[in-house]
């Protein structure tokens, strides 16, 4: 009888030894194919930046006219199409040149812009500067639309003429009339004209 016993529990020993270790088997290919899943989605995740890095234009430069004869060109050292909408390029040391049907030309820089390609509207930020005629404008941020004829020029602007400095926080500019707003945010701050003579 002591031996069917022993006999029994070694048996029923080695059914729990041998089960333990598939099921320990089990979980190492479970971990395993973790890891490879996980390797995977690693080597997902570079391909996604590989090719998001493939997006960098070196020595940017795009050129149009409109139905009215003005043209614009806008140049830049890089250029970084948005992943999200391939019309907008993001675009670093920034020059633009605009020509005016019947006008001079119009000379824009900054160090960053965006730009879309589909209606030619440009966004340009941190110092911005403005040449035309002998007027100079400054300030941090220019929205420019061929589209609504309009160039609006905000945050810390400078307006220099060859008789006048003003400060005001925006400038408005209809690109057709040439017609131009000076204004302030505040209603109750006015815009400083200092005479340069």
């Amino acid at each position: 009888m002591l031996k069917k016993t022993i006999l029994l529990s070694i048996i029923f020993l080695i059914i729990v030894l041998t089960l333990r270790y598939f099921k320990n088997s089990e979980k190492l290919n479970i971990s395993k194919t973790n890891n490879l899943n996980q390797k995977e989605k690693v080597e997902e995740v570079e391909e996604v930046e590989t090719s998001y890095s493939s997006n960098i234009i070196e020595n940017v430069k795009y050129s149009s006219k409109d139905p009215k004869g003005n043209e614009y060109t806008i140049i830049a050292k890089k250029g970084e199409i948005d992943i999200r909408n391939s019309n907008i390029i993001f675009l670093k040391n920034v020059k633009a040149i605009i020509k005016l049907r019947n006008s001079n030309e119009i000379l824009i820089f900054s160090n960053f812009g965006k730009y879309n390609i589909s209606n030619f509207d440009t966004i340009f930020n941190e110092n911005v500067i403005i040449n035309y005629l002998q007027n100079t404008i400054k300030g941090e941020y220019l929205d420019f639309s061929i589209l609504k004829n309009s160039m609006i020029i905000s945050q810390n602007v400078i307006y220099t003429d060859t008789i006048n400095t003003l400060k005001t926080d925006v400038i408005e500019m209809n690109i057709d009339t040439k017609d131009t707003k000076f204004f302030m945010y505040n209603k109750n701050s006015k815009v400083k004209i200092k005479s340069i003579n």
